[in-house]
């Protein structure tokens, strides 16, 4: 009786809460909310970059002038009983509810065409169950007087496809250039794949494959539900279609709107941008943004008849705060030529040295210092190939530097500054693979997963980054270890005034403070870049502390620099979009104008405004009692065996021929033993024990052979024969 009397009064409850719903009358269907306009504007809240409405282009037709495979597309994906039922599903919307309450994300709408002109018409986008009932209950009214034909047309006239494209007609002549009328079943399928997320699927956007995907389970859809033969299918499948270019007029910063189309998408669902009447205030420095525009196509052009590089992209980011202040995708978002609403700074790419860092860093983690010495020498790396076979074509890898000079044993704080790759590839091995990806991946570059795949190429640039990550994860450093996570958003409002989403930055330490005061003590300090780059070079800037990493692809496709002060990160790239390769020379050449003409006037207006324009100085640590190696010495004493020459200048020049003097000396100078830092660490251990038999490190032999070779020619130890034979007997099993 107690439960009866539960369930009565629950029952009551719920019929008296309907009751008391103020559903809106059918007439105010006639009064569609489209003026209820969406407005985009940049971080001063007054500077108006996208008005949905405004820039809206619609042409409404009749319903018998719309393609049936318009029709039949649609029906098989959004609603193929849509003839049957009388506004609702209520198996679809239990099921729907059934994936709600199991996966708790409570995307799962269950709606019927109906229910979606209702939903974009006369009601709110709020996802609560109050909106939902008055959905349901307006739909089954709304068939009551309406015949299908009617709603159908309104859901095909009035539904977005995407930018400024509303209803079929208007998509289909800007992406086809043909009358709805005339589509072909797989044009028919690629419409009907728009709606669930007009921009992120946009055939113009950077998930061009996604759209595909979805077009063909479109097809698959209208397959199975008997719209098409078996026939028409193949050949819908085998159609290649063509878009055309898309000019989007009278958007500011249209690369970067696009963007915060697709974030609300990805968030809200695909309606509220369209339908929701939102005031969203956005990060974007305008007056930064409309400079670097500028630029961009002043740079491109000249790139292209310098370098054959024809487009360019920019992005900067607020370290402190995750805020893009620029996003510039292109050379020109209206440019047809080079596919310029294509946005380069959201697609993925290989880094090239620009990655070092992030090894270098992880490097320090594990205790080697930037005094470490490590051997910048023609090596083999592979161990499919013979240490002393350094050749690079695959299976081996025996990269070179970017001026074809090998310089010896180097420090890595040298190495990094002048972006040297032997001596990179050599930390990436020291700092392990696997960590390093790891440290990358939680400094924001998510992409760099396929880790057995990339091997030591991944830090010069084996795995693909977008700028925008890569300038964020750069701006880990800049930040003193601390990540935030890039945004677009200061704030949303809906059309009530009522603020649903306001940035609040999260910060998460994910680097150690001192080792990020360290990359950038190292990608600042001019002297150390200068025997590489010069003294004055387009990366040095008196008086100011800017620290910058160039990164060109070995096959020069892609060119990159990122720099930035504690206020601002900018990263740029030029290339093509076609990834065909440019005139064969580095990023400093290529990219670092465009950079460096942007960045300047940044950082004078930055400290005019009273920001900081220094670094904190790094902590030094007393690294007097660490092994030799790893306090900058490739040099090591030995007093037990005085048979080695006792010159380690390998000066044999010497004309004074006083036996005394020459007793004397080999008295009282050692012997000198030269060795790769895999004789001397434990590459997870620096600091630790010695390695009772290096030989147990796989790259042991490989690094110890240019090694050996290089001291025998300054006249140091052993002769190459002798290398050689020992080297054959390890290969041999000989030696544990």
């Amino acid at each position: 009786m107690f439960v009866i009397s539960v369930a009565l009064f629950a029952m009551g409850s719920i019929t008296l809460w309907v009751s008391q719903l103020k559903i809106p009358h059918l007439d105010s269907f006639e009064e569609r909310r489209v003026e209820q306009t969406t407005k985009i504007y940049a971080n001063d809240g007054e500077t108006l970059l996208f008005d949905v409405f405004e820039h809206a282009r619609r042409t409404e037709v009749p319903f018998e002038e719309i393609s049936d495979h318009i029709k039949n597309a649609t029906l098989a994906v959004e609603d193929s009983r849509f003839y049957e039922h009388r506004g609702i599903q209520p198996k679809s919307i239990l099921r729907a509810t059934l994936v709600n309450l199991r996966t708790g994300d409570f995307t799962q709408g269950g709606s019927t065409l109906t229910q979606q002109v209702v939903k974009n018409s006369v009601l709110t986008q709020e996802k609560i169950i109050s909106r939902k009932l008055k959905e349901w209950i307006f739909s089954i009214r709304l068939e009551r007087v309406m015949d299908k034909d009617t709603i159908f047309e309104f859901y095909l006239n009035e539904t977005p496809y995407g930018g400024t494209n509303y209803g079929v007609e208007q998509a289909s002549r800007s992406f086809f250039g043909k009358s709805a009328s005339d589509v072909t079943i797989a044009e028919a399928a690629y419409l009907a794949a728009l709606p669930v997320a007009p921009t992120r699927l946009s055939p113009y956007g950077p998930n061009r494959e996604l759209l595909d995907q979805r077009q063909r389970f479109v097809l698959r859809e209208m397959l199975k539900n008997e719209f098409i033969t078996e026939e028409e299918y193949q050949e819908a499948i085998e159609e290649d279609v063509d878009f055309l270019s898309r000019e989007e007029g009278g958007i500011r910063a249209p690369h970067f709107v696009m963007y915060v189309k697709e974030y609300l998408e990805n968030k809200y669902g695909a309606d509220i941008f369209d339908r929701g009447g939102l005031r969203i205030t956005t990060t974007l420095d305008y007056d930064m943004q409309r400079e670097a525009e500028r630029l961009a196509l002043e740079h491109a052009h000249r790139n292209v008849d310098n370098f054959n590089a024809e487009n360019i992209a920019l992005s900067a980011i607020d370290p402190k705060t995750g805020g893009i202040l620029v996003m510039v995708g292109s050379r020109d978002y209206s440019d047809p030529n080079i596919d310029g609403n294509y946005n380069i700074t959201t697609s993925y790419r290989q880094p090239g040295s620009a990655f070092k860092p992030f090894a270098y860093a992880q490097a320090f983690i594990r205790g080697y210092t930037p005094e470490t010495i490590v051997f910048d020498l023609k090596t083999q790396f592979s161990t499919a190939c013979s240490p002393y076979d350094l050749t690079h074509s695959y299976p081996c890898y025996s990269p070179g530097n970017f001026d074809g000079i090998f310089r010896g044993p180097m420090t890595m704080r040298d190495a990094l500054a002048q972006s040297i790759n032997v001596p990179a590839v050599k930390t990436l091995h020291l700092a392990g693979l696997r960590e390093t990806g790891q440290l990358a991946r939680s400094m924001g570059l998510e992409s760099i997963t396929d880790i057995d795949r990339y091997g030591l190429t991944m830090v010069l640039g084996g795995g693909e980054v977008s700028l925008l990550d890569l300038t964020s994860a750069y701006g880990v450093f800049a930040n003193e270890g601390i990540r935030v996570e890039p945004s677009p958003i200061v704030k949303i409002e809906n059309n009530q005034g009522e603020v649903i989403e306001e940035r609040q930055p999260v910060r998460e330490r994910v680097l150690e403070r001192n080792i990020a005061l360290l990359i950038s003590d190292i990608l600042s300090d001019n002297t150390a870049r200068a025997p590489a780059f010069g003294e004055n070079s387009l990366l040095n800037f008196p008086g100011y502390d800017v620290a910058v990493k160039t990164g060109t692809t070995n096959d020069y496709r892609d060119a990159w620099v990122v720099g930035y002060s504690p206020d601002i990160v900018v990263g740029a790239w030029a290339g093509n979009n076609d990834n065909s390769p440019m005139e064969r020379r580095v990023a400093s050449f290529i990219i670092t104008p465009f950079w460096r003409e942007f960045i300047e006037p940044v950082l004078v207006d930055k400290r005019n405004s009273g920001l900081s324009s220094s670094f904190s100085t790094p902590a030094r640590e007393d690294i007097s009692e660490l092994k030799p190696v790893l306090r900058g010495s490739w040099r090591v004493t030995s007093f037990e065996n005085t048979n080695v020459p006792n010159n380690p200048s390998g000066d044999n020049n010497n004309n004074d021929n006083n036996d005394d003097e020459e007793e004397t000396r080999e008295e009282v100078t050692p012997s000198v033993r030269v060795h790769s830092i895999l004789h001397w660490v434990r590459r997870e251990d620096p600091r630790g024990d010695p390695p009772s038999n290096p030989y147990r490190d796989s790259q042991y032999i490989y690094w110890e052979y240019p090694v050996q070779r290089w001291a025998e020619w300054q006249g140091i130890i052993r002769t190459e024969n002798e290398i050689e034979e020992e080297i054959d007997e390890v290969m041999e099993g000989d030696t544990e």
